[in-house]
């Protein structure tokens, strides 16, 4: 067979077509499937299974061994949502009824995640850090059993085959533990890489994988009930998608799963600076690594892969198949939040919590997110004057039946728990292409009505004010706010992606704008456009200042910041229709948001020692000169703009023409890397050393004074 390059056009179309119409459905038995899916050697596992025929309830689900803001209860009859911003765990009956709802249980902190085991229930508290292991009761709903502390910010859980050992993430203090469940104790707590988030244990339980909310790598465990040994594992996001002979970054990794022989691991998450129609942020992407291997299944994409353009997709001819990228839909679901693998189907479901649906993708796929099965939509467009009815916003949490008929879904921003009846994987639609759809947010096949029933759990706890500025900081579905992308893309629970993006002004066909772009590569008019350097800021705790605001200090208070950035979110300008009292409006209703919703990271408590303290003398010095701008009585900043002197900036951008920058403030600092405007620097220890006497002076300071500073600035 003749290689794809040396085809002619018609032919290439001609495949391209073929490829299109005639590919398999999910899990069918065949050697190239559809767009996206050809069958890949994964260590020997061969070609996927036929769908599973139905069977009994309960007979086809292995039991879910990872943890969630929702899970199923191992017998059906209920629901656990690990409900954060009230502070309680929730037990919602099946089937689904709001009369028979409670009020929830209360818990030492905010819960992160719950996980439903026979007998037992397990759920992460964040602050303090701790593991819950209780039991269900007909009369209290749960019932305390004992708890374990664990280093703060508790989040993600899984458990090993047998059911007694648990594997928890701590998410700002960057650990991993392992809890015996039997004796109620920590086996050992591991370092690991920042903001580790989802964890899934391999059915023989020889190792754990987790994701992280920064970066493309994910960690691997291995000796889980020995001494534990920590690598990192390479899984570039969204390869396929990415600029000629780079690897892309990534965000928004909060949830793994495994395929039902653990062959295959599946990282959703959000690919920065993916290419794609006019995807000024990147786009969702599900990567799949091979665990026999622990190499990622799609190859990098190279340049001299032709390439064939329409108005619709972009198609990449490979030796092996056919591979469409995103057209007309910029991304097939925003900032993905939670996963479940459907075994029967042999697909995977991803929440979306920017737009308020669940996809459903072939897990089969090279790419699952090039080729869809089918879009759930569980919300609906929101006007930020009036609630809704009847819409789920923010998923946050899956859960499946024990048949896989039916998803759950947990929704964030409205408190609300939402049924959907899933396709049937023998009788299905086909995997269809991404970009093929008219609308975006709805890529691939034709979507479901909606919800097969909704239950509402609780109104907002602080009020019906924040609630609308709550949904508008998930939502990427106002147009006005930003450009198909929530605010929680980029500040993740209002911390950062770790992200330094572009800043520059762009012609568009309605004019100038200033915009941010993730890589000058996602919008071809401007490649030659490089952009000023923009490190994403952390919000929590940040923002209770009067102003100004910008890295240049360029903006009065933070309505006026917010207003600004709803233009800079996007590619190209507002929308036509929008007038200054609903920038205003919804500018109003975040400031109240992140003001009072965003909780800020845990502190570490306890008396300094003796190296802190020594990092704090050097702080205050005037010969350091550190607290003349970084005030501590104003949370570590003077909120004022200097004239910094010029240094080239980082390979890839251009040099900002404007020299003064706004004093940043340091709190939660030692959790926020990398650092600088331009993050140029990845550790403080780094920051200190290449400073010398740029900001303040040190280059006094001797190696032990540098370390001792790196050490008090971690303490703020």
């Amino acid at each position: 067979m003749l290689h794809p390059a040396t085809r002619s056009l018609a032919a290439l179309l001609a495949l391209a077509a073929s490829a299109c119409s005639s590919g398999p459905a999910p899990g069918a038995d065949a050697g190239a499937g559809p767009a996206g899916s050809a069958a890949a050697p994964d260590g020997g596992a061969g070609a996927p299974a036929a769908p599973l025929p139905p069977a009994a309830a309960g007979a086809l689900r292995a039991p879910v061994r990872e943890g969630g803001a929702l899970a199923r209860a191992a017998r059906e009859e209920a629901l656990y949502v690990a409900d954060e911003d009230h502070g309680v765990l929730r037990v919602v009956p099946l089937p689904l009824d709001p009369a028979r709802l409670g009020a929830g249980v209360p818990t030492p902190g905010r819960p992160a995640q719950v996980l439903a085991l026979d007998g037992r229930v397990l759920a992460t508290v964040r602050d303090p850090g701790l593991l819950l292991i209780l039991r269900p009761d007909a009369a209290a709903g749960l019932v305390e059993l004992g708890r374990v502390p664990l280093p703060a910010d508790a989040w993600g859980i899984a458990v090993t085959p047998d059911e007694k050992t648990a594997i928890v993430t701590s998410a700002w203090t960057h650990k991993v533990s392992a809890v015996d469940l039997e004796a109620g104790k920590t086996r050992w707590t591991v370092d690991v890489a920042r903001e580790p988030r989802g964890v899934a244990v391999l059915p023989d339980g020889s190792a754990a994988y987790v994701s992280h909310l920064v970066g493309a790598d994910v960690t691997r465990i291995d000796d889980l009930g020995g001494a534990p040994r920590v690598r990192r594992v390479a899984l570039p996001a969204a390869p396929l998608r990415a600029p000629s002979g780079e690897r892309l970054a990534a965000s928004l990794g909060y949830a793994l799963a495994l395929s039902e022989d653990g062959r295959r691991l599946f990282a959703a998450r959000h690919a920065l600076g993916a290419m794609g129609h006019a995807a000024w942020f990147g786009a969702a992407t599900v990567d799949v690594l091979l665990t026999g291997r622990d190499e990622p299944l799609a190859p990098p994409h190279h340049g001299d892969l032709p390439v064939l353009r329409s108005a619709f997709a972009e198609q990449v001819i490979t030796p092996e198949s056919v591979i469409t990228l995103p057209g007309a839909s910029v991304t097939p679901v925003t900032q993905p939040r939670a996963v479940a693998y459907r075994k029967r189907a042999r697909t995977l479901l991803v929440a979306g919590e920017g737009d308020d649906l669940v996809l459903e993708v072939d897990a089969t796929a090279v790419d699952p997110t090039l080729a869809i099965v089918k879009s759930y939509p569980v919300g609906g467009r929101y006007d930020p004057h009036i609630r809704v009815a009847g819409t789920c916003g923010a998923p946050t949490g899956l859960a499946l039946s024990a048949d896989e008929a039916t998803a759950w879904v947990f929704c964030r921003a409205t408190g609300d728990v939402a049924a959907v009846r899933l396709h049937d994987p023998v009788a299905g639609p086909a995997v269809a292409l991404a970009g093929a759809a008219s609308s975006a947010g709805a890529a691939g096949a034709a979507p479901a009505e909606g919800p097969a029933a909704l239950v509402h759990l609780a109104d907002d706890p602080l009020g019906p004010e924040v609630a609308k500025g709550r949904r508008l900081f998930y939502s990427a579905l106002d147009g006005t706010v930003s450009g198909n992308l929530g605010c929680a893309g980029c500040h993740p629970e209002g911390r950062d992606d770790g992200y330094v993006w572009r800043e520059a002004t762009f012609s568009t066909a309605d004019g100038e704008h200033a915009n941010f772009v993730g890589r000058p590569e996602n919008i071809p008019e401007v490649a030659k456009r490089k952009g000023y350097p923009r490190r994403t800021p952390m919000l929590a705790g940040n923002v209770g200042a009067a102003g100004p605001y910008g890295w240049h200090g360029e903006n009065e208070d933070l309505l006026e910041r917010l207003q600004a950035g709803m233009g800079l979110h996007r590619w190209g300008g507002l929308p036509i229709d929008h007038t200054p009292a609903g920038l205003a409006a919804r500018a109003t209703y975040l400031t109240m948001f992140i003001r009072r919703g965003l909780v800020t990271p845990p502190r570490a408590e306890g008396a300094a020692d003796e190296r802190v303290k020594r990092g704090q003398e050097i702080f205050h010095s005037d010969e350091a000169k550190c607290s003349r701008c970084h005030v501590p009585t104003s949370d570590y900043t003077d909120r004022m703009a200097y004239p910094m002197p010029k240094r080239p900036p980082p390979p890839g951008y251009d040099e900002d023409p404007r020299p003064e920058y706004k004093t940043p403030s340091l709190r939660f600092v030692g959790g926020r890397p990398p650092y600088l405007h331009d993050g140029r620097a990845g550790t403080l220890a780094e920051l200190i050393e290449q400073n010398a006497d740029w900001m303040g002076k040190t280059s006094h300071l001797s190696p032990e004074d540098r370390a001792a500073l790196v050490a008090f600035l971690e303490t703020l």
